[in-house]
């Protein structure tokens, strides 16, 4: 998943500041793109910078299509835009989504904050925290990953599986030992999630446009 570094400074953030609106923008835009259209005029919701995620999902099982965002704050009009279609049709471990897939989609708008650095590896709690990792990989280049709160949860992993699992994503290829996870640095953080799925966003549409 590709990101950008992040700093440690608690982010401020107003409750709700999610909303499906944000979900039905992402879908706009998405579909934008696949039509070769002008993009969506700009949405009514906060403007106000925040780290961000987009994750798409399909099917009733809800399968990973595509998820990335940053870590540096971005204004949500530019944001959402911007990792809307790039988690779409930019993660490495999937083929871009396509028209066929469209109506089978879930979208989600993750806003994170409250960063924090971790004491060590296992200094998170599950289905609260995300955790971003860096670390150094056998040939002592430094490398980051991340999961949002929900993966841990969703996948039933404990701390070690979780830190395991994201040390392969992030490319490390070695053999993981408990030096290497205490080498780790890790930084926590939360999330205010918003879920939509194709069928609420028809709904949205016609609301708005009938």
């Amino acid at each position: 998943m590709a990101t950008t570094c992040c700093g440690t400074k608690k982010q401020k953030l107003n409750n709700s500041i999610v909303s499906p609106e944000m979900g039905f923008y992402c879908f706009d835009v998405l579909y934008c793109q696949l039509h070769q259209l002008e993009p969506p005029k700009s949405p009514d919701f906060s403007n106000e910078a925040y780290p961000l995620f987009v994750t798409w999902k399909i099917g009733k099982d809800m399968r990973l299509r595509g998820c990335i965002g940053t870590f540096n704050p971005m204004h949500l009009h530019t944001g959402l835009r911007e990792y809307a279609t790039t988690s779409a049709f930019k993660d490495s471990r999937f083929n871009p989504i396509t028209r066929d897939e469209f109506s089978r989609l879930h979208v989600s708008v993750s806003i994170l904050r409250h960063f924090e650095d971790g004491i060590n590896y296992l200094d998170w709690t599950i289905g609260l925290h995300g955790i971003r990792i860096e670390f150094h990989n056998e040939k002592g280049n430094r490398r980051t990953a991340t999961y949002l709160p929900d993966v841990a949860a969703e996948q039933g992993w404990d701390h070690t599986e979780t830190i395991d699992s994201l040390l392969h994503k992030g490319g490390y290829k070695g053999l993981i030992t408990p030096d290497i996870r205490r080498s780790i640095k890790l930084t926590r953080y939360q999330s205010e999630q918003v879920t939509v799925s194709y069928q609420d966003y028809m709904i949205n549409w016609c609301n708005r446009r009938c």
